[in-house]
């Protein structure tokens, strides 16, 4: 009687002991969206504009030119005329068509963008700040170089002059010069992981060093990598945008939200056909904002990841 009760007690002392595992990163950020009215609104706006512009590529197609409706819509109460909701262009193509399509263009530009950006920075900044010392210095001076140089006219000029130009070049360009940037973000949280207890006990246990990165390091860090993902892609949306308004981004047979804006560039456009332009504008800023109130979310919800753990 007396052992089986002595047993009971030590078995409750240790399962009070045990303490609380903090709440998975996925946890944290929706628990931070949620709290947040405002970051919850913007987070349903980006899921909206994802879902309308790809769910509705399917639906339309640029490739429809009606020349007998060119130009629908001089005036706004002329818009949703023959069917077109917001008008056409000088080509006759549907702006609503257009803007559904383009704006998965520059989503699909930032997304692939992001990805191969955040893969490399990833790997290349847990080793560069794992291993530190001469490793560490290579690496880091490679990005310095990479850094300095002028990363616009660099692309501009590649642009112009390789042939066949197409979006899966235009990722690669932006990719060449994007991961430097998340590489140092990477390193800078490895660099404060590297020493402590956890890793130090690994290393003593006789894990791999690559065991050590990317199963001890990885998910200590997994709240800034989602910061970093987000935030990532409402950028590389703006790079896209901003190359393909000036004419440096996709081709003018691709529609994406900066070659709808690049409407405005003609004075006549920005005074009295505001229907080609201003749709792709508002729904880049409501992209912009969205992330922005979004990343806000995530960055506090990265501070209360690094205070419980």
């Amino acid at each position: 009687m007396f052992s089986k009760k002595k047993k009971a007690d030590v078995q409750a002392t240790a399962n009070n002991s045990t303490p609380d595992l903090p709440p998975s990163a996925i946890k944290v950020v929706a628990r931070e969206i949620i709290k947040d009215k405002i970051s919850l609104l913007a987070f349903l706006v980006i899921a909206l504009i994802f879902a309308t512009t790809f769910i509705g590529s399917f639906a339309f197609s640029v490739l429809h030119v009606d020349v007998t409706d060119t130009n629908i819509a001089d005036a706004f109460y002329s818009w949703g005329q023959m069917g077109h909701i917001l008008g056409t262009d000088d080509g006759g193509r549907d702006i609503l068509n257009l803007l559904i399509v383009g704006g998965r263009n520059s989503i699909m530009i930032g997304l692939s963008v992001t990805f191969i950006t955040e893969v490399i920075g990833l790997v290349v900044g847990v080793i560069s700040g794992y291993y530190g010392g001469f490793i560490d210095a290579i690496i880091m001076r490679i990005i310095d170089f990479i850094q300095i140089l002028p990363q616009l006219p660099i692309i501009i000029v590649l642009v112009s002059v390789i042939p066949n130009y197409n979006s899966v070049i235009l990722v690669a360009l932006i990719s060449l010069f994007g991961w430097t940037g998340t590489t140092r973000y990477y390193r800078s949280f490895v660099l404060s992981q590297s020493g402590r207890e956890y890793v130090l006990a690994s290393k003593t246990s006789g894990s791999s060093d690559w065991q050590i990165m990317f199963r001890e390091v990885l998910p200590n860090i997994s709240s800034m990598i989602i910061i970093d993902v987000v935030l990532g892609v409402a950028g590389n949306i703006g790079i896209e945008t901003a190359l393909s308004f000036i004419g440096y981004g996709l081709p003018n047979s691709t529609p994406s939200l900066g070659t709808l804006i690049g409407f405005a560039q003609d004075p006549v456009n920005v005074t009295t056909r505001l229907w080609l332009w201003m749709p792709a504008t508002v729904v880049l800023l409501a992209l912009s904002l969205s992330f922005n109130y979004v990343g806000r979310a995530l960055q506090r919800a990265g501070d209360a990841r690094q205070r419980e753990n």
